[in-house]
């Protein structure tokens, strides 16, 4: 059980643990005044519960293919006091789409498997959560260019090497690149991660840098900063 400031985490049955991607993007995503949010392969609910937290007056819905995962973070839904306003999906995204197709979001967000034709790890479940290939990704933008609102933000977080196809293939489904983050572990090191953030409107990229640690295991001010409204320790 991981305890946040307005929430807890049972990570019972889910693959993928919480873990520094989820909650930097979870802290990340911006928005005006969202009413409805939709997180993909949601695991754990993390995300979604602090998106809850964050924006008020949004409805979550979580879409998680693995029923052992989806079946924890609806008990993390249930025991939140945001429960009345967020639900989980047990099922693929393609599927929930295709159960709600006149569904449209104010932000889609996701920590999607990365590992794009990787090899596959000994244990199931840790390779449904962390490896894909690039008909995923495809798959993925067209589902979020057809359920995006026309104001609507897609906000994800990826490997450095991911970030040329996502961008190539928000660009065919008529998406313009708005936010792209840069995260590195020090300040000298490259960026092993990148959050992006994709639209219809189109406007001039606004690129930043995000450092995680000052030295090996103190987290820099930013990072302090960004984690301070959710985890207890800051």
């Amino acid at each position: 059980m991981f305890k946040f400031k307005q929430f807890s985490v049972d990570q019972t049955g889910c693959a993928m643990k919480i873990n520094t991607d989820g909650v930097l993007l979870g802290a990340m995503v911006l928005a005006e005044n969202p009413s409805s949010i939709l997180d993909i392969g949601t695991g754990t609910g993390v995300i979604a519960l602090m998106l809850a937290q964050r924006f008020g007056n949004a409805r979550v819905d979580a879409v998680e293919i693995d029923v052992s995962a989806a079946k924890t973070a609806a008990g993390n839904f249930a025991n939140s006091v945001f429960n009345n306003r967020m639900t989980v999906f047990p099922t693929s995204i393609q599927v929930f789409f295709e159960e709600h197709p006149g569904n449209k979001y104010d932000i889609i967000v996701s920590n999607p498997p990365f590992f794009i034709n990787s090899l596959e790890s000994p244990k199931a479940k840790t390779a449904l959560a962390k490896h894909t290939d690039a008909d995923f990704f495809e798959s993925l933008m067209q589902s979020v260019a057809g359920h995006l609102s026309p104001n609507g933000v897609c906000w994800l977080i990826l490997p450095v090497q991911t970030v040329a196809l996502i961008k190539s293939l928000a660009i065919q489904n008529r998406m313009c690149l708005q936010k792209e983050m840069r995260i590195r572990s020090f300040e000298h090191s490259e960026p092993h991660r990148e959050i992006v953030c994709f639209g219809f409107e189109e406007k001039t990229t606004e690129i930043t840098n995000i450092t995680i640690y000052e030295t090996a295991g103190v987290y820099t001010g930013e990072y302090k900063i960004l984690l301070q409204p959710f985890f207890l320790n800051y």
